[in-house]
């Protein structure tokens, strides 16, 4: 049954990855032992995997892919995640708002990889490959912005932050406003935050998500008009003129 459901959707089933007690990685599909660079090519290929303990039968794809990671941030010269990066994503662990992070993470993830296809593409038809470095990397500052806003938005109540727009530091506030939320610290036991303050985040998150996109947009846009000839003048109008 699973066999024809599979030939009717045509989704190839990810290939089992074993784990066994002494570490080594065996590849059920090609019948041999494999290690975690081979693993780490696979996914650069788009090659679906997940890796089960061999003794326990847990899923332990998680973990796997975490040491693909670690490995990779040790190699000299090709480090992806910055420091403050990875401190501010431990600050959330345990925080209110910690579900929320996995799933942003994800769609900013998806996000950047279908705007770099974009690009990509762009290059190659419009510009033979050759990158204009200063456009993107300011289209680039511009993202990183937008990003640690939204990641602010996150903890609203970490000590530290920002004051909010319109309000000088230690500004007597309005009376119908409430205390400033950069001080406020929430009382132990407090509950999560409610369903509208988080309908709020995520609608800011999407509104983030859409700028950052149309700025690429933008990037695009200008770029096909500074790679388009100059029109030259109609010989007919010149003549009237």
């Amino acid at each position: 049954m699973e066999e024809k459901t599979e030939e009717k959707s045509g989704a190839k089933a990810p290939i089992t990855i074993k784990k066994y007690a002494n570490r080594r990685l065996y590849n059920t599909a090609t019948s041999s032992y494999v290690t975690l660079d081979h693993l780490c090519q696979m996914v650069k290929d788009g090659v679906e995997f997940v890796v089960y303990d061999a003794k326990s039968g847990e899923d332990i794809t998680r973990s796997v892919l975490t040491q693909i990671i670690v490995e990779e941030e040790s190699k000299g010269g090709q480090n992806l995640l910055p420091l403050n990066f990875l401190r501010q994503l431990i600050s959330f662990y345990g925080d209110n708002l910690q579900f929320l992070v996995p799933r942003y993470l994800e769609q900013s993830m998806e996000s950047f990889a279908r705007n770099q296809e974009q690009m990509r593409r762009y290059m190659h038809d419009s510009l033979g490959g050759m990158f204009p470095f200063g456009r993107f990397e300011e289209m680039s500052k511009q993202n990183l912005v937008f990003f640690e806003r939204a990641m602010r938005m996150f903890n609203p109540f970490q000590a530290g932050m920002p004051p909010q727009a319109g309000g000088a530091p230690g500004a007597t506030p309005r009376p119908s406003e409430g205390p400033p939320r950069a001080n406020a610290t929430p009382p132990a036991g407090s509950p999560p935050q409610s369903e509208d303050q988080i309908e709020e985040l995520r609608s800011r998150l999407e509104a983030i998500q859409r700028e950052i996109s149309s700025l690429v947009g933008k990037a695009r846009e200008e770029q096909k008009s500074e790679a388009k000839p100059p029109k030259t003048p109609d010989k007919g109008a010149t003549d009237k003129s």
